[in-house]
């Protein structure tokens, strides 16, 4: 039960640490945005082999409660912009 409640960052790890990673952490800048709106309900459709199930992971090790993942993020694209500490502060904490 724990896993669903306060998942943990491992997956997302893994695909870090392969040899070819597409940095799309950007779109955690425009998630940040849509948090704080009322109408915080996201759908994300893609084709087939597009990168579901990473952003989702993604999404998991960034926003979740239950791990710190600060030095998985601090090498990409996301670290470098404004909302990044923001929403850190104001979500992980």
């Amino acid at each position: 039960m724990g896993i669903y409640l306060n998942p943990n960052n491992d997956n997302f790890k893994k695909v870090l640490a392969k040899e070819i990673y597409v940095d799309k952490t950007m779109m955690l800048r425009e998630m940040n945005g849509f948090i704080e709106k009322a109408n915080n309900s996201i759908f994300v459709s893609k084709a087939r082999r597009f990168g579901k199930t990473v952003a989702g992971n993604m999404l998991v090790a960034y926003y979740s409660k239950g791990c710190d993942s600060l030095e998985l993020f601090d090498g990409l694209s996301i670290s470098k912009d404004s909302s990044y500490n923001k929403s850190r502060e104001i979500y992980y904490w």
